[in-house]
């Protein structure tokens, strides 16, 4: 069983309906001990940096996630579910995110932002998150985001200077881009990593 972090961010019924796809049952759950328990983890996020770390701690899903490490369970961040996950984030002042990867997410210096629509991705060596969609396009929606590589396997994207596109690092993974509004090459990434659980 698949959840999906319900934690007042995110656009919970898109990634419930793509989630689905992969053939797992997959629940909306703001229910600590279910989202511990479920074989994966979805951490969406939609907004601000700040507005998403008030959400998520609401719920205790800042412990739930380190938990989640701990107990090698497989846990994924999209979006600002991927940026919070980071240890601080700057947008509209200075915060403090999980702290699961030391890096700042920060405004992109591009001339048009939000980076809003379709961009290709540098893959990382060794991804499977990846897997038979190394050369798509993905949909992002963000003006901030993390300027160095961290993790395992970093996947980078450029719009304006390169910036983190995807992480995989044990069982944890994260997207900047949403997989679930990425057409095809969004439900085979979602398929990859519902396959590794």
């Amino acid at each position: 069983m698949i959840a999906i972090l319900d934690y007042g961010s995110g656009n919970l019924r898109s990634a419930q309906r793509a989630f689905e796809t992969s053939g797992k049952e997959v629940v909306l759950t703001s229910d600590y001990d279910i989202a511990l328990n479920a074989d994966g983890l979805v951490v969406p996020g939609v907004g601000a940096f700040a507005a998403c770390m008030q959400g998520l701690a609401g719920v205790r899903g800042d412990q739930l996630v380190r938990e989640r490490i701990a107990l090698k369970r497989p846990t994924l961040g999209i979006c600002v579910g991927m940026q919070i996950l980071f240890s601080h984030g700057v947008e509209h002042g200075n915060h403090d995110g999980v702290g699961v990867w030391d890096a700042m997410v920060e405004k992109l210096e591009a001339p048009i932002l939000p980076h809003m629509g379709w961009n290709t991705v540098s893959v990382g060596s060794g991804s499977s998150l990846f897997k038979g969609v190394e050369n798509e396009s993905f949909y992002f929606v963000h003006s901030y985001a993390v300027k160095k590589k961290v993790g395992a396997v970093a996947t980078m994207a450029h719009h304006g200077e390169d910036f983190l596109a995807a992480v995989e690092d044990g069982v944890i993974a994260a997207t900047q881009f949403h997989p679930e509004k990425s057409g095809d090459a969004g439900l085979h990434l979602i398929k990859n990593w519902v396959d590794g659980l």
